[in-house]
């Protein structure tokens, strides 16, 4: 596994994640928080601006 610019202090929990990962108590494939139409990205924008969606996905 490997990452980018980050503190030392970061990389050094990367193996705790790796284990609460394998042993089913964090999802890390959970990515989108709002599934919206493609004729709505401003409300996806919006949603991500004030932190209701770490991401949103827009369907075609």
């Amino acid at each position: 596994m490997v990452g980018g610019v980050g503190t030392r202090a970061e990389y050094a929990r990367i193996p705790h994640l790796i284990e609460l990962i394998k042993d089913g108590t964090i999802d890390p494939g959970v990515v989108f928080g709002l599934e919206l139409p493609l004729a709505d990205p401003a409300t996806a924008y919006a949603a991500m601006d004030e932190r209701r969606a770490t991401k949103a996905l827009l369907n075609f």
